[in-house]
């Protein structure tokens, strides 16, 4: 183990510059350009967790002066009916970045309704030619959450060549898109999962660990090399170890890695809550940005 714990990784810090330099960048385009970037949030339902993000969205894109509209949407709502909101999106000037809210009731057809999104206006990076894109190596857009750690890993570790980094999830929003981040990083990058064999002997081989596999506390301290970097992805809501408040049903959010037992070996490590998540809502705005003078013919 280390000699001290780990030094922590600010998700706050890196999410309020990464919006201070977006800001930036708009007020730059309504003055210059007369073009203020334009959000579409789509919420199907009424999921606690996604009111809460969308409402997250919509509130700091108003505060660096974007056009920001959300549309919500009953539970009920008919795969037609949300087909022809997002053509109508793609088709209004004003909005240059649509995101519907994920996940979708179990009628919808998600994929779909991803396909229907203008490649230019999909911010959230899953449409399928922006997936193809980035496993390219051309500009696209891609998924907000990669995109925050690797931002906070650039600006934490400088220049990644050479490293080696594990990447513990292959869902299509984070692990598989995080791994060719890494691979144009110069990093040398190994994909693991949860029926990987010998899943530990494997993370401890990481230079840089991303955990993004989508359960409690699943990576131990042990699994991890001494000094290495850790990014967890997870939030999962589980019951207070304090048996009076589990009683009460109060719950309270953790990653996928043990963070007290890692943060004893890790070099730099991210907090749940407080890290990854931060910058996801950042990220999108910047995706939104970039939207934006690409559609309108700047350089982005």
């Amino acid at each position: 183990m280390t000699d001290a714990p780990a030094r922590i990784i600010d998700g706050k810090v890196h999410a309020e510059r990464l919006r201070a330099e977006v800001a930036a960048e708009v007020a730059t385009l309504r003055s210059e350009h007369g073009l203020q970037p334009g959000l579409a949030v789509v919420l199907v339902g009424d999921d606690p967790a996604s009111q809460a993000y969308v409402k997250s969205k919509g509130e700091h894109s108003l505060a660096i002066g974007m056009h920001s509209v959300t549309h919500r949407l009953p539970a009920d709502t008919r795969q037609e009916e949300l087909i022809r909101l997002v053509a109508d999106l793609n088709a209004d000037p004003l909005i240059h970045g649509i995101l519907v809210q994920l996940p979708l009731p179990k009628h919808l057809d998600e994929a779909a309704v991803i396909g229907t999104i203008n490649p230019d206006k999909d911010v959230d990076g899953l449409h399928v030619v922006n997936a193809g894109r980035l496993v390219a190596g051309l500009p696209s857009l891609v998924a907000c959450t990669p995109m925050g750690c690797m931002i906070l890993l650039r600006e934490t570790l400088g220049d990644m060549s050479g490293k080696h980094a594990v990447v513990v999830g292959r869902s299509l929003l984070v692990g598989k898109p995080i791994a060719q981040l890494l691979l144009a990083a110069n990093c040398t990058v190994t994909m693991a999962h949860s029926r990987t064999v010998d899943l530990p002997s494997i993370c401890r081989q990481a230079d840089i660990l991303v955990a993004a596999v989508g359960q409690p506390r699943m990576i131990r301290g042990d699994w991890i090399k001494p000094g290495a970097t850790v990014i967890d992805v997870g939030i999962n809501r589980v019951p207070f170890d304090n048996p009076v408040q589990a009683a009460a049903g109060k719950t309270k959010l953790v990653g996928d890695v043990n963070y007290k037992e890692a943060a004893q070996v890790a070099g730099w490590i991210t907090p749940v809550p407080g890290g990854v998540g931060l910058m996801t809502v950042a990220a999108l705005l910047r995706n939104t940005l970039a939207a934006a003078k690409r559609q309108a013919g700047l350089d982005a």
